[in-house]
């Protein structure tokens, strides 16, 4: 650091120094309310739902809407930036699983499909179920679970659907299945899922129903 050796340059200096203080001391307040503002206005503004699973497409939308706030532009989903170059999912790119919901009298069941292919796919629709050789027509899709964009799947990323098997009653006219169909809509092809446990599951033809391909459960959605 210089020194100045003159007394009256000193003096100088240092009233100098004291307004560039007040000054930036006044500034500064408003300097800081503005930040806190910006700061507020960087949230996602995404809908909040209950997940019955972790999703990585959940943790992806929420990266996704750190990194849009930081560069001042709007969130994107986790389909956003590649349901245009990603490919149908195929049945040879996932393995098709399903597993009990919840308790007893198990009225419901969820099919988890897991991308294996090493590359991201596109889930498109619900699942085309046939539970039955007697009842060829597909399970109806409930179209409030239906999700706002297409699923994309990064490899190894998982999606859901929820499926009501019955209401659970003793006297409705159910049916047992060891084993059923999937087919993915967009022409993705056919799979074969074994049904969980070992005695299978109670269909009911005038029961059933299926929800849409989804990143993760949502209560609400999910409550059929």
């Amino acid at each position: 650091m210089r020194t100045f050796r003159s007394r009256t340059t000193v003096l100088a200096a240092a009233g100098a120094t004291a307004a560039l203080a007040l000054s930036l001391t006044a500034c500064g307040g408003g300097s800081g309310v503005k930040a806190s503002g910006t700061g507020g206005s960087g949230g996602s503004g995404g809908s909040v739902s209950v997940s019955s699973s972790k999703s990585p497409g959940a943790s992806a939308s929420s990266e996704a809407g750190a990194s849009a706030a930081k560069s001042g532009g709007s969130q994107a989903s986790p389909a956003s930036d590649a349901t245009g170059a990603a490919p149908v999912c195929a049945a040879k790119d996932l393995s098709i699983s399903a597993a009990r919901h919840n308790g007893p009298p198990y009225t419901h069941i969820v099919l988890t499909a897991k991308n294996t292919s090493g590359h991201s796919c596109k889930m498109t629709g619900y699942p085309e179920i046939q539970f039955l050789e007697s009842h060829r027509e597909n399970v109806p899709p409930v179209a409030k679970s239906k999700p706002a964009a297409s699923v994309v799947l990064k490899a190894g990323a998982p999606a859901y659907a929820l499926v009501r098997l019955s209401d659970g009653g003793t006297d409705e006219d159910n049916e047992i299945v060891n084993g059923f169909s999937v087919t993915l809509q967009g022409g993705g092809g056919m799979a074969a899922v074994t049904a969980p446990g070992k005695g299978g599951i109670a269909v009911d033809p005038a029961k059933w129903a299926t929800g849409y391909w989804t990143y993760e459960l949502r209560n609400g959605a999910d409550d059929f």
